[in-house]
């Protein structure tokens, strides 16, 4: 059984996150000590690492929620919140990439005289080029 705080040394996941996770329902203590303290079972950290590797490629909670709570073998659920994902990142891709376009456009066009087009770029969406 590991305390909160070995979890959190193990996973690199915060304590407060830890009891986020467990106020969501994500994660769930399989115990607790005469003195109160949260004991999680080896079930739990993989469960916790599980949560920290989706979180950091991207996964919003209720997926990850989801993906907790499905059959294993649902393979085509897994794949549909796989593929949602990668197409909800190729859009982020997609507008930060036209972001850097009118950044670049922008940085640009100051000739260094008195009136900075920088300035005035920002401060006013129709001096942009395009959507970003």
């Amino acid at each position: 059984m590991f305390s909160i705080g070995e979890l959190s040394r193990r996973t690199g996941v915060k304590v407060p996150t830890i009891r986020y996770y467990e106020q969501m329902g994500l994660i769930a203590a399989d115990g607790r000590t005469t003195g109160n303290q949260r004991r999680f079972s080896q079930d739990g950290l993989e469960r916790l690492s599980f949560i920290r590797h989706a979180r950091d490629l991207g996964l919003p909670l209720e997926s990850i929620r989801v993906l907790i709570e499905m059959d294993p073998q649902n393979h085509i659920e897994s794949h549909r919140i796989a593929a949602a994902h990668l197409a909800d990142i190729r859009d982020r891709i997609a507008r930060l990439q036209r972001l850097e376009t009118e950044l670049v456009r922008i940085s640009e066009s100051c000739d260094g005289g008195e009136d900075c087009s920088v300035l005035t770029a920002f401060g006013d969406h129709e001096q942009c080029s395009g959507g970003h």
